[in-house]
């Protein structure tokens, strides 16, 4: 493997060993006894300290934190509180409904939010430039799940083209799934084609006035063709940090999107197990989220040294 790479791995490694302790440590930190919640207010002492003996909770605060994590690499990440099911299956059974809708999120706006930069830097300085950030810049400010509901205003209740909220299990009904997702995949989307309208106009722009941009123009080339040929790859280094943020705000951004429209996913999970201080499944699903996070982050490292030539000597064997 090369020294690239397995830098690259070894930062993956320790941010997710990091977070774990992070995680874990913060949330033990919470008022409230979770055998206690468990039970109910009027429960003996006694009931109370089997139940935290029973859970492990009486344990070492650094035992307990040893133990969590060598079993979570190993694939147990233990067993909820309240819910008496394995947290794995638990969280598996909802990825199904989060990874989609973070995924269609990311095509929609890069669909959206390309397209849009491209244009605008074509036409730099006329009014559809100004029109095209001015709606970006709206796109910013209006937070997705303000979106989510006025999408919901339009298209469900006014229009009845798409059902305002629910899941249909995708075994059961894929295209009933799908419709599911086109609002809220829509609602994370917007806020985020736009920061990439305006990213990818910006890079444009200045990719306009670089020397090898001119030198393709004295070849006989348009300003269209120039950027389009070879502005627009240069453009991508700025572009494929903003996607691997933007995934991070897409996953945490289903926390509040799957509860406005009623999704099975992991962050209406995790709002519950919050809510009913199930602490073994909170931790668990929170370093799923960072986990797939970070992985994004290391791909679009990788898709750097793809993009960039002056890095593609760390890929080397």
């Amino acid at each position: 493997m090369s020294l690239y790479l397995l830098r690259r791995f070894l930062g993956f490694a320790i941010t997710l060993v990091v977070a774990a302790a992070a995680v874990f440590f913060l949330l033990d930190r919470l008022p409230g006894d979770p055998a206690q919640f468990i039970l109910g207010i009027n429960a003996s002492p006694d009931a109370v300290a089997s139940l935290r003996n029973q859970l492990g909770l009486d344990l070492p605060l650094w035992q307990r934190f040893t133990d969590w994590l060598l079993a979570m690499f190993r694939g147990d990440f233990g067993v909820s509180y309240t819910q008496s099911a394995p947290v794995a299956a638990l969280i598996g059974e909802r990825l199904w409904v989060t990874l989609p809708l973070a995924g269609f999120a990311m095509v929609l706006s890069m669909a959206i939010g390309l397209p849009i930069g491209i244009l605008a830097a074509r036409r730099r300085g006329s009014w559809l430039d100004t029109g095209l950030m001015l709606l970006a810049q709206m796109g910013i400010a209006v937070p997705n799940f303000w979106f989510g509901m006025l999408l919901v205003l339009l298209f469900s209740i006014t229009l009845r083209w798409l059902p305002p909220g629910g899941f249909t299990p995708w075994q059961e009904d894929f295209w009933a799934a799908l419709r599911a997702m086109v609002l809220p995949s829509l609602a994370l989307a917007l806020p985020q084609a736009a920061i990439l309208a305006r990213v990818m106009r910006t890079a444009l722009v200045d990719v306009q006035n670089a020397d090898f941009i001119r030198t393709a123009r004295a070849k006989g080339m348009t300003l269209g063709e120039a950027v389009w040929r070879h502005g627009v790859r240069n453009a991508l280094l700025p572009i494929l940090t903003i996607l691997g943020l933007q995934f991070a705000f897409l996953i945490s951004g289903t926390v509040v999107v799957e509860n406005v429209f009623y999704l099975p996913g992991l962050g209406r999970l995790i709002f519950t197990a919050i809510s009913e201080r199930d602490l073994i499944l909170v931790r668990g699903a929170v370093i799923i989220l960072i986990a797939a996070v970070t992985a994004s982050m290391f791909i679009v490292d990788v898709l750097y040294a793809v993009v960039d030539p002056r890095l593609r000597g760390g890929l080397q064997p």
